[in-house]
């Protein structure tokens, strides 16, 4: 595989991935649309300083990239007797509809997201084939070696063309199931970023969560009437305004309750306001009823509405986790409403809850454990939050998260 770390930059990414896409719905393979547009973009590197930008620069990138895929065909042609996607290069026949919607990114997305395909593999091959990142880059994210992560993205497009998976947008019928799944692996590379298993100087990978609000923007203008996709956009804004408080300057992870309100950006908190407010409207005018997505969003809209933590409106927390219990009725959603209760009802009340329904469910879970010791904390069962605190460190992945927790177990004394 040719590398192009010089060439594919955070500048170029949209052609990248509208340079792939256009070479994919031509030539069927992700191997040839990947390579020749890498070949493109290396000749890019080297010509443009030389002759300037072209006027229009992904028409250029794409048109290279197209004389490369078909150079590469017509050796292999020769080679290996691939006679068919050779003479698809001048095939100029109409192509059937490919399905609901059309748009050569949207295809190459929903392939990289097929079911078929490991989660894992959804989320290496997304940010390789859309994102167009490199695979150290991507390594790196996901802390694995290189090679691996090569692998991984390599067994992926083996398994797409092996078995055949159509490169195309799902029927009308099957979109929202489809779409449910591309929004997970976004969902899946934001959350890497905001909650890195990575050493404290990565414990918050911006490069990750911005990575995943692009990619999620441009599943947004491609389906600006979806709920669901506004819904995440809305969220990862909401999340993203308060990275730059989330981790102190020695390490360690900031509660929402004691971060610097006064360093969130108001502006990716308007936006995400704004979406929100959207959507609500649209539901109040007969719209299709709120999904898991949205109405995160909508809590995070609660939490970032106020200036002060203490002004947080946590009877209208409760109301919303309640409404997406009826969505999702996981153990996690309902840890996190028990979060919510102990501040409205008290913390008696939420140990209560979990205790008699979660335990069982969620011992593996270092959230779980965390939420317990802050709750016997404040019930002023020390022991028993000591105890607590030590299970939820020994889950933890999350250097910040894992520094913060130590520091509130080693308050509590002997």
């Amino acid at each position: 595989m040719i590398e192009v770390d010089e060439a594919i930059t955070r500048a170029h990414q949209e052609e990248w991935a509208r340079v792939v896409a256009s070479l994919a719905k031509r030539f069927g393979d992700l191997d040839i649309a990947e390579d020749a547009a890498a070949e493109a973009f290396t000749v890019a590197v080297e010509r443009w300083p030389l002759d300037g930008i072209p006027p229009n620069p992904g028409a250029w990138l794409t048109t290279t990239a197209n004389r490369k895929a078909i150079d590469r065909i017509r050796r292999e042609s020769k080679r290996d007797d691939k006679q068919k996607e050779a003479v698809a290069m001048h095939d100029d026949t109409p192509h059937e509809p490919l399905g609901a919607i059309e748009d050569d990114r949207l295809r190459l997305l929903f392939t990289c997201c097929h079911p078929a395909l490991a989660p894992e593999a959804r989320v290496a091959l997304t940010l390789r084939m859309v994102g167009g990142l490199t695979v150290p880059e991507i390594a790196k994210a996901f802390l694995v070696q290189e090679t691996t992560m090569g692998q991984r993205i390599t067994r992926a497009k083996n398994k797409i063309k092996a078995a055949h998976i159509p490169y195309r947008v799902p029927e009308a019928a099957d979109l929202p199931e489809r779409v449910s799944g591309v929004l997970a692996v976004l969902f899946l590379v934001f959350n890497e970023g905001y909650l890195s298993s990575g050493d404290h100087e990565n414990s918050v990978r911006g490069d990750l969560t911005a990575e995943a609000i692009r990619l999620t923007r441009l599943v947004r203008a491609l389906l600006p009437d979806d709920g669901e996709v506004a819904g995440l956009l809305a969220l990862m804004l909401l999340i993203e305004a308060r990275r730059t408080a989330r981790v102190s300057a020695t390490g360690e992870l900031v509660r929402l309750d004691e971060q610097d309100r006064g360093s969130w950006d108001l502006a990716l908190i308007a936006e995400g306001h704004a979406l929100v407010r959207e959507r609500l409207a649209a539901v109040a005018n007969g719209g299709s009823r709120p999904g898991r997505y949205q109405i995160l969003a909508a809590i995070n809209a609660v939490h970032t509405s106020v200036r002060d933590a203490r002004d947080t409106d946590w009877s209208q927390i409760v109301a919303l986790y309640d409404q997406m219990l009826r969505v999702d009725a996981s153990p996690i959603v309902r840890l996190n409403r028990a979060i919510a209760v102990a501040e409205l009802d008290g913390p008696e009340v939420a140990l209560a809850e979990i205790d008699r329904h979660l335990g069982s469910s969620l011992d593996d879970y270092h959230a779980f454990h965390a939420t317990r010791a802050d709750l016997l904390r404040r019930l002023g069962r020390s022991g028993e939050s000591r105890a607590a605190y030590d299970r939820a460190i020994e889950l933890a992945e999350n250097a910040a998260e894992v520094a913060l927790l130590t520091r509130r177990r080693d308050q509590l004394g002997r």
